[in-house]
């Protein structure tokens, strides 16, 4: 056996929970991973083998079952040392080879940023199949996560750049996914090395504050733990009393948080709290009654996670009391098992499992990953990684049911998501909703502690082709949209396909676009038109999918190096092929990023950039002179033409304006003509960065009360004037 001081420290602590026959497959793979690292370093500089013992320490820190620490060990032999899994099946048996697969699998799985706006196919495929690995075996992520927090460790020897690439991913996918698996003791030490490298002067900045403050913070909190002690010996309960630090990164979100409202460090009262660990869940009531009578209880602070566990198993007592004086004191009440599951989360299950069978109660809890597996195997990449950052990188919000039951949602969740979380028949039935008794809108997003009741129809009207469109709110998880999906999907084709026909035909009129249905069809390789309409119809394809697409395929090629910019708008427009070339935006059919566009050269002002769609290019004779150009980047505003056809009332340009300014922007013409009819005819020009800020704005403004129409109209429909030639285009 070596006498490697780090595998040392492993052998010690399996030893002290796993059987001798464990520990022999242990150290065998230590051997096994020794012999096959030899000679290799790391970018540090230090041998190799450092990485895979630290990461199986972290396990074993963990107490995980046996096979999970010998994968550990083994976990880049694969990839690095080219053995292949087939031998080390044979060697430590069909376990330890898929746990080892499992997670050199997850090693090849490039960076996502859960925060970022971009979305590649790789990128979504990458995370699709960590949430793969994660619903058949959950250790493989442990030992990634192991992995992972090692790598963080040691992240001074990489280059800056490369630092803030993995801090950000760490803190963006593996911190979130520690916190959702209830790890807290990995959670913590993710976000604090992240936030480190991330923001390290903010890190510094709070560190420092800690330092400076902690000699009143330990005499304060070793008073109260004397005192309570002493009190509890009293009444026969023992019990270990500890305080529980706030780490860096949690302490830097409460003081961003508090600098919001004008407070400032010294006003946070809770970056020490009391850990109370008694014998038994009697213990643990008894113990808050004697806190009650030593201190004053704070109201609403008393929380009974014993009767009422968090989904993730969580189980303690939370109160909070002014001690010693006026100083609010967080106090934590748990038993041994409660602390450790609280710490460790569901890696707990394979604590002492060895040899055991399956806990059938845990497969049950789990079922929410196995189920996001397939709820998001018929989704696109760009929605796939939308909806799982949704489903388990977001905060989660706590809710009641009628029976006193607490479900877990993600933050933003709606009543129709509860609806669907339940029963999918409970959602198709829904007609309205009860938040702690009062009736709220199917967009109210539910908070913490609400307590939900559906109200149904008798018979299954089923949902509303509304609640699929995101612009209005109506949903939120993955689960309820592929429900309500498959709800639409399951009724006649020929109703889908209309219905597809009349949603798309509308949005493009909305937005003011020509485009053939055959092009779009394609452009989302569907085998034919009827297939692409009907997908928007049951609601497989959304029209905000189509016109994000349509603006993004509209964008400049790259590398035209000879090109330059535009002088009315520097990198608006590009004309491809003739160098430097002043452009202006046609006045006419005011085109904007997203738009198909083509060139006009005039006699003496340059080109004029028209939509293709335009009357003018449609009916220009002078054809030769139309050259193809595309968007550049910018950020330049563009103006465009709103009708809007409404029932006139009173308050309607308000909540028009209201709607516009709540999306920053700008109104810079309004107006407004009244009809025999009581109804209004309103005239905006406002201005977008391109298209599909222009359409999300336009189907806003259709939700206001009143709204018959919102179309984008040229420049000669808002004046009912004739058109120009392109050759007289002002600029």
């Amino acid at each position: 056996m070596s006498e490697h001081s780090d595998f040392s420290q492993i052998e010690s602590k399996v030893r002290s929970y796993l059987p001798a026959e464990k520990v022999r497959t242990i150290e065998a793979a230590f051997r096994f991973a020794a012999e096959a690292h030899c000679g290799q370093t790391r970018k540090s500089g230090e041998p190799y083998l450092e990485h895979p013992l630290q990461t199986a320490l972290i396990l074993a820190e963990l107490q995980l079952d046996g096979s999970s620490v010998a994968a550990a060990l083994l976990h880049d032999i694969t990839e690095d040392c080219g053995i292949a899994i087939k031998d080390l099946e044979a060697k430590f048996g069909a376990e330890i080879a898929r746990l080892v697969d499992g997670t050199t699998k997850l090693s090849k799985v490039s960076s996502i940023s859960a925060t970022s706006g971009v979305s590649s196919p790789s990128q979504s495929e990458n995370l699709r199949k960590m949430l793969v690995a994660m619903a058949q075996d959950l250790r493989v992520v442990f030992i990634k996560l192991a992995d992972r927090l090692h790598n963080m460790r040691t992240l001074d020897a990489l280059p800056p750049d490369r630092q803030r690439s993995i801090a950000q991913e760490t803190l963006d996918i593996y911190a979130p996914l520690a916190h959702r698996l209830g790890i807290w003791e990995l959670k913590w030490q993710l976000e604090d090395l992240s936030f480190r490298y991330l923001e390290p002067l903010k890190y510094r900045r709070v560190a420092r504050l800690l330092v400076t403050r902690r000699a009143h913070r330990e005499q304060f909190i070793n008073q109260a733990v004397e005192i309570l002690k002493r009190e509890l010996d009293k009444a026969g309960i023992k019990a270990e009393l500890s305080g529980r630090p706030k780490h860096i990164y949690s302490i830097h979100q409460k003081m961003e948080k508090y600098a919001r409202s004008g407070k400032e460090f010294d006003d946070i009262h809770d970056l020490m709290a009391l850990r109370v660990i008694v014998g038994a869940v009697p213990d643990c009531y008894s113990a808050v009654g004697v806190i009650h009578s030593l201190w004053h209880p704070l109201p609403e602070a008393f929380d009974d996670y014993i009767a009422n566990p968090k989904p993730n198993g969580y189980q303690a007592l939370h109160t909070a009391v002014m001690c010693l004086g006026s100083t609010p004191l967080e106090i934590q009440i748990r038993t041994r098992e409660m602390h450790y599951v609280s710490e460790y989360g569901v890696a707990a299950h394979w604590r002492y499992k060895e040899g055991e069978k399956k806990d059938i109660n845990f497969e049950e809890k789990l079922g929410w990953l196995r189920q996001l597996v397939e709820w998001h195997r018929q989704l696109s990449g760009e929605e796939f990684l939308e909806s799982v950052k949704t489903d388990i990188f977001i905060d989660q919000v706590f809710v009641y049911t009628p029976k006193g039951e607490i479900k877990d949602l993600p933050k933003g969740a709606t009543p129709i998501d509860y609806a669907y979380l339940l029963h999918t028949e409970l959602g198709h039935r829904c007609i309205g909703a009860k938040v702690n008794g009062r009736l709220v809108p199917f967009n109210y997003q539910l908070k913490n502690g609400d307590l939900v009741e559906i109200v149904t129809s008798k018979v299954p009207k089923g949902p509303s082709r509304d609640w699929l469109n995101p612009e209005l709110g109506f949903i939120k998880t993955s689960q309820a949209r592929e429900k309500i999906r498959q709800w639409f999907k399951k009724q006649e084709r020929a109703d889908n396909i209309e219905h597809g026909r009349v949603l798309l035909d509308k949005e493009l009129k909305r937005i003011g676009v020509v485009v053939a249905l055959q092009e779009l069809a394609a452009m989302f390789s569907y085998a034919s038109q009827d297939d692409f309409l009907a997908a928007i119809g049951y609601g497989g394809l959304t029209t905000h999918q189509i016109v994000l697409k349509l603006a993004a395929q509209r964008e400049p090629p790259r590398g035209l190096p000879e090109v330059a910019p535009s002088k009315a708008a520097p990198s608006t427009v590009q004309v491809l092929g003739m160098g430097n070339m002043v452009t202006h935006l046609a006045q006419c059919c005011h085109p904007v990023p997203g738009d198909n566009i083509i060139g006009y050269i005039t006699r003496n002002r340059g080109v004029t950039i028209h939509r293709r769609d335009c009357y003018n290019v449609v009916h220009e004779d002078e054809t030769e002179r139309l050259v193809p150009v595309a968007w550049g980047d910018t950020d330049a505003l563009y103006p465009v033409n709103v009708q809007v056809e409404a029932w006139d009332r009173v308050g309607l340009m308000r909540d028009i304006s209201t709607m516009v300014a709540e999306d920053n922007i700008n109104i810079t013409s309004i107006n407004v003509g009244y009809h025999d009819d009581y109804t209004a005819q309103i005239d905006l020009v406002i201005e977008t960065k391109g298209l599909a800020q222009l359409s999300r704005i336009l189907k806003k403004i259709e939700t206001v009360k009143g709204i018959i129409s919102v179309t984008r109209v040229g420049k000669e429909a808002k004046e009912s004037a004739p058109v120009k030639n392109p050759r007289s285009d002002s600029p």
